[in-house]
């Protein structure tokens, strides 16, 4: 993929996601819940996108990954990042596939209004953002407990 196939990609206002998202529980990593799920376009080319939340430790990332290069575009909040020429990114950034570079670059959006706290108010304006239509409903994650018996 070179850079004109990345942007028209992104750019894109086709990608659609069909049906309900529901969270499930990361048995590796809990109290993490996680959720994948195929974004389609009228291009042809099929993308999905992963999405990870901590509530514990107010973590959340939706990644859009590309089935040959991994993740081309993702939001990434409650995570530190530091770019290959080592500027300090904060904690809410966004990684977008860059020819030379892949997903290492991250920038802060000034998109992504809503808190950590909210994430499907978040995957909201991730969606409305990244021209993805998504003909269904983002379920809330469920409260998991945070100790076992």
């Amino acid at each position: 993929m070179n850079q004109n196939e990345f942007e028209a990609i992104l750019a894109d206002p086709t990608k659609l996601i069909s049906g309900d998202i529901g969270w499930s529980e990361d048995k590796k990593h809990p109290p993490t819940v996680i959720f994948s799920i195929e974004v389609t376009s009228q291009i042809g080319y099929t993308l999905s996108i992963k999405g990870s939340y901590n509530p514990a430790a107010q973590r959340l990332t939706y990644a859009l990954i590309h089935p040959d290069f991994g993740r081309i575009y993702g939001l990434d909040m409650g995570k530190n990042h530091r770019n290959p020429s080592g500027n300090k990114v904060g904690r809410k950034h966004k990684h977008r596939w860059i020819e030379q570079l892949g997903d290492q670059e991250a920038y802060v959006p000034e998109d992504i209004v809503a808190p950590v706290t909210d994430p499907v108010t978040v995957w909201q304006q991730f969606c409305s953002e990244s021209f993805i239509r998504h003909d269904g409903v983002m379920h809330s994650p469920p409260t998991l407990q945070l100790e076992r018996s």
